[in-house]
């Protein structure tokens, strides 16, 4: 059965996802920089209020994905803080300088995270050797890679993202998110084949998840 990962910015947009049915949600905050890292009381509380998969985006800062020393040790703290509060799963991925897989840095937080599976986001679509990249994210052991196949849309990358997941040989789950809607999400399934989708679903103009239009990508994804 197909899924869809949803991306929450807040408490109150991870409270509705859950209700309106999402399979998964992603949890972070600062929409405007893409997502970082939430505060631990707001993770608290979302683990209080739902049931639905939990997902803690580890990024301490915006912009580029290849971080200080100060940062990564940010990071570290952030799993081991976060896995006492029993989430299900993160999200992260730190680059090199040169933009590609920072292999020890990432091998060091997955190894903090065991046993939960963690995704490797959209610093993914930075990376210019992709095939490279996806073969080094299995090996590391990472579960998902989430990619619009480029650095703008999930429509835009469907050719890149084809040939992802045949290349992935089901070795881990390649989920396509960038601007994936309720009215574009069927057209983008039929042509890629996804097992897992990835959407913010907020409503126009605003940081809050569109409770109908969760519903509305279950639906066309049935």
């Amino acid at each position: 059965m197909k899924k869809i990962e949803i991306a929450c910015f807040n408490v109150k947009s991870a409270i509705i996802a859950s209700k309106a049915g999402a399979d998964r949600i992603e949890f972070c905050e600062g929409y405007e920089i893409g997502g970082i890292t939430p505060k631990i009381k707001d993770v608290k509380e979302v683990k209080n209020k739902i049931r639905t998969d939990l997902y803690v985006m580890i990024r301490p800062v915006g912009g580029k994905f290849n971080y200080t020393e100060k940062a990564f040790l940010q990071m570290k703290q952030s799993i081991q803080e976060m896995k006492l509060l029993g989430v299900d799963g993160f999200v992260f991925g730190i680059l090199t300088p040169q933009n590609t897989i920072d292999i020890e840095r990432n091998k060091e937080l997955l190894e903090l995270a065991k046993p939960l599976p963690c995704t490797f986001h959209r610093a993914f679509d930075t990376i210019e050797d992709k095939k490279t990249a996806l073969s080094i994210l299995i090996t590391l052991g990472f579960t998902t890679v989430l990619t619009s196949g480029i650095i703008t849309t999930a429509l835009e990358g469907k050719e890149i993202l084809k040939t992802l997941l045949q290349l992935s040989k089901n070795k881990i789950t390649i989920m396509p998110g960038g601007g994936i809607r309720a009215t574009n999400i069927q057209l983008l399934d039929s042509y890629i084949n996804a097992s897992y989708y990835h959407s913010a679903a907020l409503k126009k103009e605003e940081e809050i998840t569109d409770f109908d239009e969760v519903i509305q990508l279950k639906k066309n994804l049935s």
